[in-house]
């Protein structure tokens, strides 16, 4: 899979060779991240999981991930690199997913967010996904519930 927004970004699968970056893309954006062996394990062992990232001119600024659970995509990650935020590289991903989730006959998508990630929020209310709940004290850094989100595609 791949699609291009101008000539230096590119969004593709995610590989082994990307666990290095993606590892430090996760641990400058998360406060619990998860480890590079949890992350290569994704990737290389775990067949529900697809993951992406994004590159601008080779160089991995961003990745997201989701696990395929029957007819849907459970969403476990989206982070772009703090110089690059803002700029539309987050959405480029989430049309990966999106159009991969569509591709592969899937008809829902959920994720969890931090119910105080207000920009991370409005990008998923924009992609049409819609907060239908919550999960009391879901982040175990400091007990902050998580707004559960669902999508038809």
């Amino acid at each position: 899979f791949s699609s291009r927004k101008g000539s230096n970004m590119r969004v593709r699968k995610m590989t082994k060779d990307d666990v290095d970056a993606v590892y430090e893309i996760e641990v400058a954006t998360f406060a619990n991240p998860w480890t590079k062996e949890s992350i290569a394990q994704e990737v290389v062992e775990n067949l529900m999981a697809v993951y992406m990232v994004i590159e601008v001119d080779e160089r991995v600024i961003g990745y997201a991930g989701m696990w395929t659970v029957v007819d849907e995509l459970h969403i476990t990650n989206v982070a772009v690199s703090k110089a690059y935020q803002g700029l539309g590289y987050g959405k480029a991903l989430m049309d990966a997913l999106i159009d991969y989730g569509r591709a592969h006959g899937f008809l829902h998508m959920t994720l969890e967010v931090r119910v105080s990630n207000a920009r991370a929020i409005k990008l998923y209310e924009a992609y049409g996904f819609i907060g239908v709940g919550t999960r009391p004290k879901y982040y175990i850094d400091n007990d902050e519930d998580a707004l559960v989100m669902w999508k038809e595609l």
